[in-house]
């Protein structure tokens, strides 16, 4: 994780997100820029943090680790986006897992600063709760697709999201899934052999195509038609 401390970037995003509707006072002297690049943890499962941020700019994705050491996706998150809400409430250690799938831009506020003055804000906390009642019903809505919609439709929602990296060789753009095969086996809750068998379902669909290099999207419109909207994303501000 980078820290940026630029009073005018801060400015710049502070106006641009309209945070300053979300708090009874000024609140940018308190605040940094966090930078984390593709790959870094925004945040692990039972750390402490010691920020309280909203996500400006990339994607990332959550996750749980179950009791059998297995993890489970719950959702992606996009600009706008709270982190650290339930823990500030709570006074807890985070409950998830948030990876960024691009590099990733918050604004950061020193976590004790947060309890210490926004929970004394009833406009603060009119919005906090209101924004966790949808993370609440976002993550049960995803949670039913974990269950009930085939595994070609979650992995098609899941490279939706992924970003693609553009290799010279072949001029071709491919799926990074940062993690091994096995690993977002285990996120979209499929065993390994079921997932190799549905990425060659896709391709056979003409949706995706397998070379030495890895798997490219060759049909995008088809991909969305098949992901549809199965993830949501709890975007608030």
């Amino acid at each position: 994780m980078e820290i940026i401390n630029d009073q005018f970037l801060i400015e710049s995003y502070y106006n641009e997100l309209n945070i300053q509707e979300i708090f009874s006072e000024n609140m940018k002297n308190d605040m940094k820029v966090f930078k984390f690049e593709r790959n870094e943890y925004l945040c692990t499962e039972d750390e402490d943090i010691s920020y309280f941020a909203v996500l400006i700019t990339g994607k990332a994705k959550v996750f749980k680790t179950l009791p059998n050491g297995r993890s489970l996706l719950l959702s992606f998150y996009k600009p706008p986006q709270l982190i650290g809400d339930l823990e500030l409430v709570k006074n807890q250690v985070t409950t998830g897992t948030i990876q960024a799938l691009s590099d990733c831009y918050c604004l950061a506020i020193p976590m004790n600063k947060a309890r210490n003055e926004l929970t004394k804000d009833m406009n603060f906390l009119k919005f906090i709760s209101e924004s966790l009642a949808e993370k609440l019903s976002v993550i049960t809505m995803n949670s039913s697709v974990n269950l009930l919609y085939p595994l070609e439709n979650r992995l098609a929602s899941y490279i939706n999201e992924t970003s693609s990296v553009f290799n010279k060789k072949s001029s071709k753009y491919y799926i990074d899934f940062g993690d091994n095969l096995v690993n977002l086996a285990e996120l979209l809750g499929s065993s390994y052999r079921h997932l190799l068998r549905t990425f060659n379902g896709l391709c056979k669909k003409g949706v995706l195509e397998k070379d030495k290099y890895g798997y490219s999207i060759i049909d995008k419109e088809l991909l969305k038609e098949l992901a549809g909207d199965l993830y949501q994303n709890s975007r608030f501000l």
